[in-house]
């Protein structure tokens, strides 16, 4: 039996079906930010109450709603669980081992200061890693980082998901651009290069505002100079690349040329004072540095990371991403036997009671599978870099494993949050809830330009994901922009740029985030923290977007 999706089910009335679409979207902030539930309750009664929404309300057969519900969560356990898991697993392992006492000291012996140990961290290193990988390994690891130095785990979680603004429409190899291309028939290369005459300026202002944020107005023009050097480098950079590369690599220049800019500034450079939160011991922060370690000793001590940086960037060539999943169809010999290992280990079953029995309104049907890409998960890299890293930090393999299982443990609410949350999106998806919100705003007319931005941070907080939130909204993007005389290619990248401002209050950031600091069950506090930021920050896009609709149209390539 096929069941059509209904996108004014409600009284024949997109704009009331959008309202009871909105019901589950706002039970999960009133969970979350006036409740302050449990992750893992907040992200189960969520899905329960879009279960109910999509079966009662859109007239979804139970059945397909529930099995939507299980594609969503294997989704959300393979590949972005895996990927939690492994790098929580990896930042253990160099705790247990003595080396992040060594990361630590080196980090000191750039900069002592908080201010500038978020830019270099949460920023710049943040920024590479959701280049190379993306689906929260960013947040993951950079987060541990800054917990590991000596932040607060709400302040460290929170300021990274807040710098992973930046980077994230170019993340994982410039994937959310890449894809909309599909749909909406427009060039990547077109979209990218007005992505990047976006946000860049929110690039140059995310520094001072993480900062700001931090330590106040007074603190924060004390590093004045080193947070212009982070943030003018970043973004110049990042127009350059996604001007005249493409959208593959601007998030990894970008955060490289950054980086290196601002290390080198700091070796010439000191501020007048040295930042610590006041909760800190100041004694403990000053004699962490009075230990002197060999070249040699800081590099052991980095390896598993510049281990994982290699395979996760050897994961992002797309070569051998074709070749990780088993599709590479060339010659060279070694690519085809990993092809052939990628292949074994793929698996995509169709999912029961709900492949193609989904159609479109135009009666298209929906394929449904569980997408189980083991080899070319980015956790399995991260998986491989932890199993490099046994052998460099000799650590036993008994010990290995008992870490390991530590970390199962650990995270085992965590887990479930984000399975639940990503069902929860599945559910929307799948039932037509988040296209009736999409074709809402839609009916802005001559506002569209300015609620464009608002469509991709709708689609990111439902997916979790920038991706997911073009493939979503792109060709509706495109539909209402031509019929109000906005350009298509400044509606799409708007869709991406006010996406990356979703991303810090989606769920399955904030449940990746807190498991990463060990903040589970505390993820209404992180919501709490970044719900203001995340509001404020689309705004400015939405600002942004509407100005170059009406006022430096000149600016849309």
């Amino acid at each position: 039996m096929q069941w059509t999706q209904n996108f004014s089910p409600v009284g024949d009335s997109v704009v009331l079906s959008a309202l009871v679409a909105l019901i589950p979207i706002l039970y999960f902030f009133w969970a979350l930010a006036i409740k302050r539930m449990k992750g893992h309750i907040a992200g189960l009664t969520t899905l329960l109450v879009a279960l109910v929404v999509a079966i009662v309300a859109y007239k979804m057969p139970a059945t397909m709603a529930i099995m939507s519900a299980t594609q969503g969560a294997v989704y959300g356990i393979l590949p972005i669980g895996w990927i939690i898991i492994t790098s929580v697993f990896l930042y253990k392992l160099t705790v247990k081992t003595g080396q992040f006492d060594i990361i630590r000291n080196s980090v000191l012996s750039i900069t002592e200061d908080r201010r500038l140990q978020a830019l270099l961290v949460a920023f710049s290193f943040g920024a590479f890693l959701e280049g190379a990988a993306g689906f929260g390994a960013p947040v993951a690891i950079s987060a541990a980082l800054l917990v590991g130095l000596g932040f607060n785990p709400l302040y460290a979680a929170g300021l990274c998901l807040l710098a992973n603004t930046a980077p994230v429409a170019f993340g994982a190899i410039g994937i959310p651009i890449i894809a909309v291309e599909g749909p909406t028939g427009i060039p990547a290369t077109e979209i990218s290069k007005m992505v990047g005459r976006q946000l860049p300026f929110l690039s140059v202002f995310i520094p001072f505002y993480l900062v700001m944020i931090m330590a106040g107005w007074k603190k924060t023009v004390e590093v004045m100079p080193a947070i212009l050097i982070s943030g003018i480098s970043f973004a110049v950079t990042q127009y350059l690349t996604s001007n005249f590369l493409g959208p593959e690599l601007p998030d990894i220049l970008s955060a490289l040329v950054s980086l290196f800019a601002l290390a080198i500034f700091l070796k010439f450079w000191k501020p007048a004072s040295v930042f610590r939160f006041s909760t800190e011991n100041l004694d403990t922060t000053l004699n962490s540095n009075h230990t002197q370690y060999t070249a040699g000793q800081v590099f052991k001590a980095w390896s598993p990371f510049l281990i994982l940086t290699a395979f996760i960037s050897i994961w992002g060539i797309p070569s051998i991403k074709t070749a990780l999943v088993g599709a590479y169809e060339g010659t060279n010999p070694i690519l085809k036997a990993l092809s052939a290992l990628g292949h074994a280990l793929t698996f995509k079953p169709e999912v029961p009671g709900l492949h193609n029995l989904v159609l479109n309104p135009d009666g298209q049907p929906i394929a449904a599978v569980y997408k189980l890409e083991i080899l070319a998960a980015a956790g399995t890299a991260i998986l491989l870099s932890a199993v490099v890293t046994k052998f460099i930090v000799k650590i036993s393999w008994s010990d290995w494993v008992k870490t390991f299982g530590e970390t199962l443990v650990e995270l085992k609410n965590p887990i479930i949050t984000i399975a639940s949350v990503v069902a929860f999106a599945y559910v929307t998806n799948a039932s037509g809830m988040s296209t009736s919100l999409g074709m809402t705003l839609a009916l802005t007319g001559a506002l569209f330009p300015f609620f464009s931005p608002f469509l991709g941070w709708l689609g990111v907080f439902i997916t979790g994901s920038d991706t997911s939130a073009n493939l979503l909204f792109g060709n509706l993007q495109k539909i209402t922009a031509t019929s109000v005389g906005m350009d298509p290619v400044l509606a799409i990248a708007a869709n991406s740029s006010g996406g990356v401002t979703g991303k810090m209050i989606s769920p399955q950031s904030i449940a990746v985030a807190c498991a990463a600091v060990g903040l589970a069950g505390k993820e209404s506090d992180l919501f709490r923290f970044t719900v203001k930021h995340s509001i404020f920050l689309l705004l400015l896009i939405a600002i942004i977007t509407y100005l170059q609709h009406t006022v430096f149209s000149w600016m849309i390539p």
